[in-house]
């Protein structure tokens, strides 16, 4: 891989040690996937967050790398393992806490924003089409691919760090041309609910796993679009899709000969029962990509006026800046549940407390039997919540 003078310089530690770190694992990288050369990037975004996904290991790597370090682009960063101002009444012992916090203060310390959400866009960091970035968080990355036309590999959280400390990637994958077009034309007719586009990606994620598909037939909101994008990329590795006559690039797409697969009714619902372990949940946890402010106006509206009879613990879960903007509906929210920010049901620590966790989110219920221990109830918000009441 072709590296200029000023990044042989980096390579060979005269900028120091950690920035000599990130140029080898980029360079690496490049060497894997056969890139021609590094490309500038206008944003990061972090994976290797909570302190349950990346432990005592990764808490000691970033405090080596952490050392006189700061990232030179626009960085954000996934969820943490709980609510930094609520961990308490999450259930978070004292010393998973602490840990969390000195990791999130590693990220700090290296000029990383610390809005801690798997939504990044809808939060601040949101590049417009063609510029290059370096982002770990798969239904984010996916999003940003397909809808804001800008252009990352599916990263890893280490490949994203250096990526942000060094302000380049290996141009590959994702960054040309060649490889973002369609390989199959998904026909599908989702009912015009956010939880039937869940259905959607988890049927499209499972059947053909890291295939680059065009829709045709939908036209989904930008939050049904949210939901759909993070179950492709949990149940298969999608991290491009295209929507005929909507997405930045579907008209420049090519899809005569590609194989055609329709989604009929009886495989969404197929896809729901398939997710289903149990009816009984002792947690509800929505927010899987993190609530957007129209979702959050939306329960807030379903619940206002409403009365809590039954006692499942629920949390809705969003990012701070959200959460700001919402400050009547989170107070709505907060008769029936927790708004928890920082965090999600995926990634903390909640089978110490729980053992049935029920959501909205095809990509939660793929994660949590594995990372959490939980069985789970895969249905739509409306019908969750209205168990307890």
């Amino acid at each position: 891989m072709y590296l200029t003078k000023e990044e042989e310089s980096v390579l060979a530690g005269e900028q120091g040690e950690s920035k000599r770190m990130a140029m080898e694992l980029l360079v690496a990288l490049g060497k894997i996937y056969d890139a021609k050369r590094l490309v500038p990037i206008t944003s990061a975004h972090l994976s290797g967050v909570s302190y349950k996904t990346i432990g005592e290991g990764g808490l000691e790597f970033l405090k080596e790398v952490s050392k006189g370090t700061k990232v030179c682009v626009k960085t954000t960063l996934n969820p943490a393992g709980m609510d930094r101002d609520r961990w308490k009444e999450m259930g978070v012992d004292r010393s998973f806490a602490e840990k969390q916090l000195e990791i999130i203060g590693y990220y700090s310390q290296m000029g990383v924003e610390t809005n801690c959400t798997c939504t990044p866009y809808l939060a601040g960091n949101s590049p417009s089409k063609g510029e290059r970035i370096a982002w770990a968080e798969s239904s984010a990355l996916s999003f940003a691919n397909s809808i804001l036309g800008a252009r990352t590999n599916r990263e890893g959280g280490p490949g994203a760090l250096a990526a942000a400390i060094i302000g380049k990637t290996p141009e590959y994958g994702l960054h040309l041309e060649e490889n973002r077009q369609p390989t199959v034309v998904i026909e599908a007719e989702p009912r015009d609910e956010i939880f039937d586009y869940s259905l959607l990606g988890q049927a499209v994620g499972l059947k053909l796993g890291a295939s680059i598909p065009f829709f045709k037939g939908i036209r989904p909101n930008i939050n049904e679009i949210k939901i759909m994008a993070a179950a492709m990329a949990a149940a298969g590795s999608v991290a491009l899709f295209h929507i005929e006559n909507m997405t930045p690039e579907s008209k420049n797409m090519d899809i005569g000969g590609l194989e055609r697969v329709q989604i009929d009714r009886k495989e969404l619902d197929e896809m729901r029962a398939r997710l289903t372990t149990s009816k009984e949940p002792d947690l509800i946890a929505l927010g899987c990509p993190h609530l957007s402010e129209t979702e959050m106006k939306t329960l807030a509206k379903y619940l206002d006026g409403r009365k809590k009879r039954k006692d499942i613990e629920i949390w809705f879960c969003t990012s701070r800046r959200v959460k700001t903007w919402c400050p009547k509906e989170t107070a709505v929210l907060e008769r029936f549940g927790k708004v928890v920010t920082d965090t999600c049901m995926v990634v903390a620590p909640i089978e110490k407390n729980h053992k049935v966790t029920a959501s909205n989110s095809c990509k939660a219920c793929n994660y949590l039997p594995g990372l959490c221990s939980q069985k789970c109830l895969c249905e739509d918000a409306f019908s969750l919540l209205e168990l307890v009441m």
